[in-house]
């Protein structure tokens, strides 16, 4: 039987690179699943298709493969054997990935992946209902939550450390605009979930909610 720790959040909580550093320390592997959203909606870009029409998006989940690597540390998501771990992360994509990932057949693909790999290997799996919806029994569930400025002061040095050009105001929107799209969608709304432990990031560093976690799941093994 496999480990599953899920680590649910909104958008610049710290859930990913919480969740790679908690998989490092115990031998897991993490799991991004906003990155495969991510993938789906830049497909869409790229592919010009409109992604307001729920069909045409739907076609594109049909013969997509996103697979997920660890590569000197980092979580890298592939694209039908593609690495595009930085084209997913452009504000283009950020704009309208929540509209995407509302939709129920890239859901299910998605799900369908995320519980494969959940299946198949000890994970530190993070996104927005992984405790909810995709790993409802996981052995431990954590919910990172932090003061939207914070949030926002992260994304913005993380994307401007990627050479990406965007001012604090425009990424401060866009995780406002985010925030009330995940939490208002039908299928699988931000939640936290039954049993979770809730950590506010705002004033602790990665190092504290990396223990904060780490103690909780050798709690859960010794019981």
């Amino acid at each position: 039987m496999t480990l599953k720790i899920a680590i649910d959040g909104p958008a610049g909580s710290g859930k990913t690179t919480t969740a790679k550093l908690v998989a490092k320390r115990l031998g897991l592997l993490p799991v991004d699943t906003g990155a495969m959203y991510r993938a789906v909606a830049f497909e869409c870009l790229r592919k010009n298709i409109d992604i307001h029409d729920e069909n045409a998006v739907s076609r594109i989940v049909d013969n997509i493969q996103i697979t997920q690597k660890l590569i000197n540390d980092e979580i890298h998501t592939f694209l039908n054997g593609e690495d595009v771990s930085r084209e997913i992360r452009s504000p283009e994509v950020s704009e309208v990935v929540s509209i995407v990932s509302s939709y129920k057949k890239v859901r299910d693909k998605l799900v369908e992946i995320q519980r494969k790999i959940a299946q198949e290997q000890d994970v530190v799996i993070e996104g927005r209902d992984i405790g909810t919806v995709v790993l409802k029994d996981a052995d431990v569930k954590i919910f990172m939550k932090a003061d939207l400025k914070e949030r926002a002061k992260r994304r913005f040095k993380e994307l401007r450390e990627q050479g990406v050009n965007v001012s604090f105001e425009e990424v401060l929107n866009e995780l406002k605009k985010r925030d009330e799209m995940d939490s208002n969608r039908k299928l699988a709304p931000l939640r936290v979930p039954e049993g979770a432990i809730i950590i506010d990031t705002t004033n602790k560093t990665i190092e504290e909610q990396v223990e904060e976690i780490i103690k909780e799941v050798k709690n859960k093994i010794r019981t």
